[in-house]
């Protein structure tokens, strides 16, 4: 029986990664790394409901460097999650398909990201 020739989907060789492409895979995965940042936010919530014992053992996890670096790593997600959101939606409006206008964009949103969460938190350790 002869093979028969199959077309098959373009392999990642074929394709040149770009930001755009990078930054659509790095959405998806920080929509579910909001998902964590988001069940200590409640952990906290909660805490802060039970009273002042379970806040302050609760504010001592959250105390430890290591949970600090998670917490601003979840802020960073939270604002480049929404900026790529914002982006989309532009998208949907028709506008910046263009190759330039797409690169452009999509270091807008991770300048904005960055400088939205750095000012959060320089705000966070000011005050």
């Amino acid at each position: 029986m002869a093979s028969q020739f199959r077309p098959t989907s373009p392999h990642l060789s074929v394709w040149r990664f770009t930001l755009t492409m990078t930054l659509s895979i790095l959405h998806r995965i920080l929509g579910i790394g909001l998902y964590i940042g988001t069940l200590l936010f409640i952990l906290w919530l909660g805490a802060a409901a039970l009273g002042q014992d379970q806040l302050a053992a609760v504010n001592g996890f959250f105390g430890h460097w290591l949970i600090q670096a998670g917490l601003f790593i979840y802020t960073w997600t939270l604002f480049q999650h929404m900026a790529g959101g914002i982006k989309h939606f532009i998208w949907d409006t028709g506008a910046g398909f263009d190759p330039a206008a797409r690169e452009m964009i999509s270091v807008a949103t991770l300048v904005f990201s960055a400088l939205a969460t750095l000012v959060c938190w320089a705000l966070f350790v000011w005050f």
